[in-house]
């Protein structure tokens, strides 16, 4: 069977004949008999996904892009977060994916989508549409793609219907179109749910169909996609990436102290950097490696990690999840010292944070909140008295005594009798206010405690 001549889509020897069986030899079924009170029969059905080597001419890469599908996206009904975790896993084995798209319930949108990701890339991934109803088109879709008719497949419509007898209830007559296959198409056996999967080759490329609810689609990536797309990358590539968390720079300035490094790796092409802004937790520098496996990938990692610190200083607070307080309560761990805070500002935005990470309070020992403290020198040591804390941290806003411009922040510490100041100007409404205070006054402990 040859494959179609479509102008939209590039073909070049037609379908590998491996893909020429039809649905029906997709699924290895085998029956065996299970002592249970009825003496029935129990069935198994056991998934065999034929894959062939990808091989491109230009890129020695292979990229796999992602379309979500459902008007529910669209509308924000429903938070796509089926992507962001088929993007996760790809990476982690070594698939490039540099495109991810949604698209309504719609034929032609859906059609032009789908056949734009296959000019762009090698595998494309399609999540949702596969449900029983008359907007779950992606089937017909994909058939259309592939210029084949759909078929009915009696042995899904009977998996259907166990499932739904196993649950106590009937099939209705709409599962039956979760049954319908395009030719040529295999199948990813339905583990979870009522819908198979669905691999479809397209010329030298590939359609993945898998349900958009989040455990079904789960299991059929993990059991069948992954495995499938790294036998047809011929590569077992890892790709691994870490974050280096930084607070006191904008992204700008990031980017203009890592200029020249960037372009050292750029002309390298492995590993690459890059930058996220997570509004008031700071700025991230991703450093992203492609390895043969993952010990490699770390080892470049962990190089490209020195030279970046190397070059940035103490302005890196942390490495991926961490965040500035669980930070700042290693140190004082480390250091043996319990903390205890003065907030005349932030409302008990600091003490929160501090006893989210600290249940126990075996670090931090407790706040007093107060609307206005007469002086954060004196707030610092009270509090660590009050408390029996090894230190004091009081963060105040300036009063109009105190003739300071609007917004500025005075920061205290008394470390056992040890008196450090700071103050900062800070930006924002009252809510924004707060937590730049918290960041910033949390970022004046750490750097001070680095320094004993």
């Amino acid at each position: 069977m040859n494959g179609p001549s479509n102008p939209d889509v590039s073909y070049h020897h037609g379908w590998p004949a491996i893909y020429a069986t039809s649905a029906y030899a997709s699924i290895r079924q085998f029956r065996s008999f299970h002592p249970c009170k009825h003496h029935h029969f129990r069935v198994s059905w056991v998934r065999y996904i034929h894959g062939r080597t990808y091989h491109n001419r230009d890129d020695p890469h292979m990229r796999c892009e992602v379309v979500a599908i459902g008007t529910e996206l669209l509308l924000g009904q429903i938070v796509d977060t089926n992507s962001s975790w088929i993007g996760e896993q790809l990476a982690l084995v070594g698939i490039d994916s540099h495109f991810q798209v949604k698209v309504g319930d719609n034929f032609e949108r859906m059609e032009h989508t789908i056949r734009q990701a296959l000019k762009r890339s090698d595998a494309v991934i399609c999540c949702g549409g596969l449900g029983p109803t008359q907007d779950d088109i992606t089937r017909e879709v994909i058939a259309a793609i592939m210029d084949v008719e759909l078929h009915r497949d009696e042995a899904v419509i009977e998996k259907i219907r166990e499932m739904f007898e196993s649950r106590g209830r009937v099939m209705v007559n709409n599962n039956r179109r979760q049954a319908d296959i395009p030719e040529g198409a295999t199948l990813i056996a339905q583990m979870p749910g009522t819908a198979p999967g669905l691999v479809c080759p397209v010329g030298d490329k590939v359609i993945y169909a898998v349900p958009g609810v989040p455990h079904e689609m789960r299991a059929m990536m993990v059991g069948t996609i992954l495995e499938d797309l790294q036998h047809r990358a011929g590569e077992t590539a890892v790709i691994r990436s870490r974050v280096l968390r930084t607070w006191g720079n904008s992204e700008s300035g990031l980017a203009e102290d890592l200029a020249e490094r960037i372009k050292q790796l750029d002309a390298k092409g492995n590993p690459t950097l890059a930058f996220q802004a997570s509004g008031m937790e700071g700025i991230n520098v991703r450093i992203t490696a492609k390895a043969v496996d993952e010990t490699a990938a770390e080892a470049v990692i962990a190089s490209e990690e020195e030279i970046i610190r190397s070059l940035l200083g103490d302005i890196i607070f942390g490495v991926d999840g961490q965040t500035m307080e669980t930070v700042v309560l290693e140190m004082l761990r480390e250091r043996g010292l319990t903390l205890a805070v003065a907030e005349g500002l932030t409302g008990g935005v600091l003490a929160a944070r501090l006893s989210d990470m600290d249940e126990a309070m075996t670090i931090f020992r407790g706040g007093a909140v107060r609307g206005v403290f007469a002086n954060a020198s004196q707030a610092a040591t009270a509090v660590r008295h009050d408390f029996g804390a090894d230190v004091g941290l009081a963060v105040v806003a300036a009063q109009a005594s105190d003739q300071q411009p609007a917004g500025t922040v005075f920061m205290h510490l008394d470390i056992r009798g040890g008196q450090h100041t700071q103050t900062v100007s800070l930006p924002g409404d009252r809510a924004r206010f707060r937590n730049y205070a918290v960041i910033n006054v949390l970022n004046f402990l750490r750097k001070t405690l680095a320094t004993l």
